[in-house]
């Protein structure tokens, strides 16, 4: 039997590293400050019908986010909530897992989109929302594969206690973990890295993982620090009060590895509601825009440019925006290729 023991923070799970294979890899494109581009895509090389890594050994057990996880075999069949969660299956080659899928942020990247292609389960999301338990039950599923903890509770999916004892397994990613005994503080590559090898330990796809995270790695060494050590504003959501990337999430990694300086790094949080007061007297020097569909980067620039307080920001008044997809911000596969997008894009703008 594998035990995995309950741990502090970073070393929360053991991490089994087996040899790189010829499998699932993320190959990172730029893209431009285009507020309309969603250039930079995540790709999968071919999908061996067995995995040339080590075995794993189950049971498994796993202590995630402080509830403890016991797998008896690799799941089948998985409901996944997020987008992060569902492209990470993907990227795995773990997509014909997938019996279900809710709550995506956005469209796939192209190359995911091939991997998906012919599953409705995933092209064809069970809600645009968390799930209720009643619809996730009616899927049989053996595991549901959430991107946030409350993804997981009673008023979403279920109760992690509750669906445990209808021998269904949860599992959250260990990036959006809320205890401070788990929480990244502040997330790293590592921990995104980490993820994905857990990941392909309790599919016994473990020889993927490995090769993804090798991949990953490669090109993330080949980021460049573009950003000079400008200051940066991360603004995901909302108006009246933005909600922006404070300085311990994802927002907060990708900004550092390009080089910029968060404006609100000091806060010790993932997200945070910042005041346009504090971000007028921060005046970042670039905007990093987040588009969704409800809340477009356009929208967020049409405002800028036009509130009296807003259009004479520095970055505002150079057009300094840099405008990233929503699900590729948030702690998963696709965080390298937003910091290669960063990169690339802060090249393109206008400094002087």
């Amino acid at each position: 039997m594998s035990t995995v023991p309950t741990r502090p923070r970073r070393a929360r799970t053991r991490v089994l590293v087996g040899a790189a294979t010829a499998l699932a890899a993320v190959n990172l494109a730029a893209c431009s400050s285009d507020p309309g581009s969603s250039a930079g895509a995540v790709t999968t090389g071919s999908t061996a019908a067995t995995d040339a890594g080590p075995r794993t050994t189950y049971p498994l057990t796993l202590d995630n986010c402080g509830t403890t996880v016991a797998f008896q075999a690799a799941p089948d069949r998985v409901v996944t909530i997020k987008s992060s969660t569902t492209e990470m299956m993907l990227a795995l080659g773990l997509g014909d897992h997938v019996v279900g899928s809710a709550f995506l942020d956005g469209p796939l990247p192209d190359a995911l989109k091939t991997a998906a292609a012919g599953n409705d389960a995933i092209t064809k999301p069970m809600a645009a929302q968390v799930p209720g338990s009643e619809a996730v039950l009616a899927l049989q599923p053996d595991l549901v594969y959430a991107g946030w903890e409350s993804n997981v509770s009673a008023q979403g999916a279920g109760a992690r206690p509750t669906l445990a004892k209808l021998g269904v397994n949860t599992y959250v990613s260990p990036s959006a973990c809320q205890e401070k005994a788990y929480q990244p503080d502040p997330l790293t590559f590592d921990d995104v890295f980490g993820e994905i090898t857990e990941v392909g330990t309790i599919f016994d796809v473990q020889g993927r993982a490995a090769s993804l995270v090798a991949e990953q790695k490669k090109q993330l060494a080949a980021v460049a620090q573009d950003g000079g050590g400008h200051t940066a504003l991360w603004w995901s959501s909302g108006n009246g009060t933005p909600y922006v990337g404070a300085g311990i999430g994802a927002p907060e990694m990708i900004m550092k590895t390009v080089g910029l300086k968060n404006v609100a790094a000091d806060v010790p949080m993932t997200w945070t509601p910042l005041s346009w007061e504090k971000i007028i007297a921060a005046d970042p020097d670039v905007l990093v825009l987040v588009d969704a569909s409800w809340n477009t980067a356009q929208a967020k620039i049409d405002y800028l440019e036009s509130n009296g307080a807003t259009k004479n920001l520095q970055a505002v008044k150079h057009h300094r925006f840099v405008v990233l997809p929503f699900a590729s911000t948030e702690a998963g596969v696709r965080n390298v290729d937003a910091a290669t997008q960063l990169a690339a894009a802060l090249k393109k703008l206008d400094w002087s």
